[in-house]
């Protein structure tokens, strides 16, 4: 049986419009690997304009009756859900790692973060209350109050099937907006099993809506008159290009892009420690994820010492296939273009001058994407290596003198979405907390990410925007703020009549 042949035999992933699912109206499809297998498990359908004009068109009509629905009651939605998602936790897991590639632990771990946020949704009548002074003026109260934006999109990548959706269409729904998703076309059957489940949750109709698409549905999605704002994660030229284009067409936009993370390891810090922490970051989740640590920075005498260590981990690390058990303790990659892009990188390492100390490339072998942890040692700030988001497996280590040296790289880097210090030294700890190029902050932590009680503060060209996903910034963003002055008068005269306005002319012109 030829390649293309499985494909049109897999089934289509549907989209979800006005609380209908559907499978038909798409002209092209994209393939839905099991990077376990290497083979395809379904088809994305590309939705072009008229599909998400369809999706934009249900949410806008529903939003009103979903906006003047009272807070506690949308609330008691998320509750549901959940519930729901609480209840098909496994389930959720297990689709994360067929479709996606992860080992299980890793998806499990993905789904719960991803139900954190749908907790933090549920509160959403405390979040959204506002402010109120009185006699801000002579008896003039002042109030303001939250309102929802109308119809807000969330475009996700494929690296967090579950957990990035997740970040974004809870708050949304529960401030009372109507949601339009599209996921990566490379994983979109997590994003359908949620959408069933909030469905299942007793959301109206029309609410939540999914497409699927390429470019052509982001575009369209980012110019549509009736769309009102966009979240985004994804690589820093699309964030830009998502941002400058949604902006461009009057929308709000929050736009998460890529990084390249520093992990600076001190010559005092635990050497066993920070190996693991390190490696868990690099290498976890097959190092495809934006918080991934990318170089590691060893200052001092720790570089001979600290490459030793990590290659000895690292090569007892087993990658392979997740999907169906296995022992895996890392996952493929996504799709066959990603294991090209590893081995380019590897084989640029000796004309940048650096030396590729554990070569993952050794470690794969089957049908699906497996490629195995890499490090490549002595490379040179300002290089491809030390400065593009490899986005894989690969772990750059660079040596400096000092921290001050450790920090100038850090100033140096386009990227600023999250960086760890490994340290006995609280002096140090304080210097690189204040003073690193990079919106997240670990110390002895591997991946610095915040939970869902707190925002996802990239910085640089890690983010285009202002308000960050998670926290009560992506309450803000899904708000808008409504400010209103009220004097009240004695009895129904005239207000020309009242002394204390007579006396007061200021407040007629405010």
């Amino acid at each position: 049986m030829s390649s293309t042949t499985a494909l049109n035999e897999t089934p289509v992933a549907p989209w979800l419009v006005g609380g209908v699912w559907r499978r038909s109206g798409a002209e092209r499809f994209g393939p839905v690997y099991n990077p376990s297998t290497g083979r395809p498990i379904a088809r994305a359908p590309l939705c072009g304009p008229e599909q998400v004009n369809a999706a934009v068109e249900a949410a806008a009509a529903a939003q009103p009756a979903w906006g003047a629905t009272p807070a506690v009651q949308r609330a008691r939605v998320m509750f549901a859900y959940r519930e729901l998602i609480a209840a098909h936790f496994d389930e959720l897991a297990a689709l994360v790692t067929r479709e996606h590639g992860k080992t299980l632990a890793e998806s499990q771990a993905e789904v719960q973060r991803g139900l954190e946020m749908v907790e933090f949704a549920c509160s959403v009548p405390s979040l959204m209350k506002g402010e109120t002074l009185a006699d801000i003026a002579r008896d003039v109260d002042a109030e303001t109050v939250r309102h929802p934006v109308g119809v807000c999109v969330g475009i996700t990548p494929f690296n967090f099937p579950n957990m990035v959706p997740l970040w974004m269409f809870p708050t949304a729904i529960a401030c009372g907006n109507t949601f339009v998703l599209k996921p990566s076309e490379k994983v979109p059957l997590s994003a359908v099993r949620l959408g069933e489940l909030l469905m299942e949750a007793g959301l109206p109709d029309g609410v939540f809506n999914i497409v699927h698409g390429d470019k052509a549905a982001v575009d369209a999605l980012l110019t549509h008159e009736q769309v009102s704002a966009v979240s985004f994660v994804g690589s820093t030229p699309i964030a830009r290009h998502v941002y400058e284009t949604g902006t461009q067409h009057g929308k709000r936009v929050q736009a998460a892009g890529g990084a390249k993370n520093h992990l600076v390891i001190m010559p005092d810090a635990n050497l066993e420690l920070s190996v693991q922490a390190l490696s868990g970051s690099a290498f976890g989740c097959a190092g495809q994820r934006c918080m991934a640590g990318s170089v590691a920075v060893a200052v001092g005498d720790m570089g001979d010492a600290l490459v030793d260590a990590l290659c000895a981990h690292a090569d007892r690390l087993k990658a392979g296939p997740t999907d169906g058990g296995g022992d895996a303790d890392m996952g493929p990659l996504i799709n066959p273009d990603a294991v090209a892009r590893i081995g380019r990188y590897l084989e640029m390492a000796p004309a940048q001058g650096a030396t590729v100390a554990l070569d993952g490339r050794a470690k794969a072998g089957g049908d699906g994407f497996v490629v195995g942890p890499s490090v490549v040692d002595r490379v040179g700030p300002g290089t491809p290596l030390a400065t593009e988001e490899i986005f894989g497996p690969v772990l750059s280590v660079i040596r400096t003198d000092d921290l001050e040296e450790a920090l100038a790289i850090g100033d140096g880097c386009a990227y600023g979405n999250g960086a760890s210090i490994f340290t006995r030294d609280g002096y140090a700890a304080r210097q690189f907390k204040h003073r690193f190029n990079a919106g997240m902050i670990g110390i002895n932590v591997g991946v610095p990410a915040p939970m869902a009680w707190f925002p996802f503060t990239g910085w640089n060209r890690s983010f285009f925007g202002d308000l960050h996903l998670q926290g009560v910034e992506s309450i803000h963003f899904h708000t808008r703020q409504k400010t209103t002055l009220t004097r009240w008068f004695k009895g129904a005269g005239d207000a020309s009549a009242d002394p204390v306005w007579r006396s007061r002319p200021g407040l007629q012109s405010r």
